[in-house]
């Protein structure tokens, strides 16, 4: 599945693309230069972050949260396929209610940030 092929339209017929904007996580690959150059080249509008910014966008947590489950399957997956399997199936393990939370605690992690100047907090 490419980005260009199905991403992208999938993204646009949904929402439009004057409605999209991207947020990545400031990793270094997300702001290398062929990188940048592809969100320009393919009209994504990409939300900027500085560098060091608070991390308040709450989808790192259920990453960290699929990652550990996917870590404590045995065995672990051995194929692709069995890695889409896997991830597939354990996403939908994960309790609504732990989404409900990391969205209800945002006000709690703003406070933080704003507390800590900015600074590291205890999220």
């Amino acid at each position: 599945m490419s980005v260009n092929n199905h991403v992208l339209p999938t993204l646009w017929a949904t929402y439009g693309m004057d409605d999209c904007l991207y947020q990545d996580g400031n990793a270094k690959c997300h702001v290398a230069r062929r990188t940048l150059d592809w969100y320009v080249n393919n009209n994504v509008k990409r939300m900027e972050c500085p560098a060091q910014s608070p991390d308040l966008n709450p989808i790192e947590h259920l990453w960290d949260e699929l990652d550990r489950r996917l870590r404590a399957c045995t065995p672990l997956p051995k194929s692709k396929i069995e890695l889409r399997n896997f991830l597939l199936n354990i996403w939908k393990e994960i309790p609504l209610a732990t989404m409900a939370n990391l969205v209800e605690s945002m006000p709690r992690r703003v406070v933080a940030v704003i507390a800590a100047k900015g600074g590291p907090t205890s999220y």
